[in-house]
């Protein structure tokens, strides 16, 4: 199943969905997901990686809140919805920028879902009003 179509059968968003904003709440689960597993890789690294477990993590934790919200329809908060759309805007770009810093194929990943998610949440923020 779909995310889009489980958003447009909610009884307050119908014919509306917002497939943008699905897209953004998909790829934002997907970079959580990511950024997990490669916090997880960077820890097994011989190298110090602490800053980018932790940035990862954070990512992590700032995506899969930004995928509950986007994704809750009734009584909407469009203020709160923004600022996490902005929020995990920043913090994908941060951990993207993290990852860069390392040649492991892990991090190249994560860097390269990170700059997608971003994107995705950035081209939905216009029609969240």
């Amino acid at each position: 199943m779909s995310l889009e179509k489980m958003i447009a059968l909610h009884p307050d968003v119908g014919a509306d969905a917002n497939e943008a904003l699905a897209k953004a709440a998909r790829h934002a689960m997907l970079c959580s997901l990511m950024c997990t597993s490669c916090a997880d890789a960077c820890v097994a690294e011989e190298m110090d990686m602490r800053q980018c477990v932790r940035t990862c993590l954070d990512c992590a934790d700032v995506c899969a809140a930004t995928a509950r919200l986007a994704t809750r329809r009734t009584g909407q908060n469009i203020a709160m919805l923004r600022t996490m759309l902005e929020t995990c805007i920043r913090a994908c770009e941060l951990c993207a920028e993290e990852c860069a810093r390392h040649d492991h194929e892990h991090c190249t990943l994560c860097a390269t879902m990170c700059r997608e998610c971003a994107g995705d949440c950035r081209a939905v923020l216009p029609s969240v009003q």
